[in-house]
């Protein structure tokens, strides 16, 4: 590119960055305020001083490209964070106990190390002040959501994926295909990170994350009661009994 078409493209260049930035952060407020459907898109336009009515379509679409915006200024360094924990916990040879005999033996210190490669990365952004904290709060409402948008935060990419499979030999399989805890474990991470950040700043969060590394351990390492084992066994029997009846009828004449 020549000067003379550097000079005459920049500042376009730059006033787009502008728009495009001023965007996303109104979004962020909102969304974290009104939630991401009660936020309106001519709110978010108006709070942004854009006078230009088709200035969000052409940079994202609709709602959704504006969210996926939001989301992709923050998930990259929450990513890189945890890939950083990730191998760090893996070079150290805790992961090594992948047989099936070893599932759900996992220590407390392996659990408590995996915890806190889920939330440390995402905690750091209690000290971001672009939208970090603001954030904080969208994710925890879209995966809190009665119908959580979980495709939308965990993206294909997502450091998530690694951080479950490296969890899973430590958990048993009723903790992970029946009860999804490491899903459960989510929710309550970023449910709590999300009402820390909705609170007045604090000087320091370091006793609040550890703390919460702690519950999220605990969590991931709560064992199934024989209470809740009996349920199961009864679910279990039940549904089988239903399928039964189900295809009994189906091949009557």
């Amino acid at each position: 590119m020549t000067a003379h078409e550097t000079q005459a493209t920049s500042p376009r260049s730059r006033k787009a960055g502008d728009t495009r930035g001023t965007l996303i952060r109104a979004a962020e407020r909102l969304f974290a305020v009104k939630g991401v459907d009660g936020a309106s898109l001519n709110e978010i336009k108006r709070a942004a001083g854009q006078r230009n009515a088709m200035a969000l379509q052409y940079h994202f679409g609709d709602r959704a490209g504006l969210l996926r915006a939001v989301l992709d200024k923050h998930l990259p360094a929450v990513d890189a964070r945890r890939e950083v924990l990730l191998q760090q916990y893996e070079d150290s040879g805790d992961s090594d106990s992948d047989s099936d005999s070893d599932r759900g033996s996992g220590g407390d210190a392996d659990l408590r190390s995996l915890a806190a490669a889920l939330v440390l990365p995402a905690a750091a952004k209690l000290a971001d002040p672009d939208g970090g904290r603001e954030f904080l709060q969208i994710v925890a409402e879209l995966l809190n959501r009665p119908e959580p948008l979980v495709e939308v935060v965990v993206t294909e990419e997502s450091s998530i994926y690694p951080w479950r499979r490296l969890l899973e030999p430590l958990l048993t399989s009723e903790s992970t295909a029946v009860f999804h805890t490491r899903f459960t474990a989510m929710r309550f991470c970023h449910a709590e990170l999300a009402a820390r950040a909705a609170a007045r700043p604090r000087e320091d969060d370091r006793l609040f994350t550890s703390r919460l590394v702690d519950l999220v351990t605990a969590l991931l390492a709560a064992p199934v009661s024989e209470q809740t084992a009996r349920l199961l066994r009864e679910r279990n029997r039940t549904s089988t009994a239903r399928a039964g009846r189900t295809s009994a009828a189906r091949t009557r004449p």
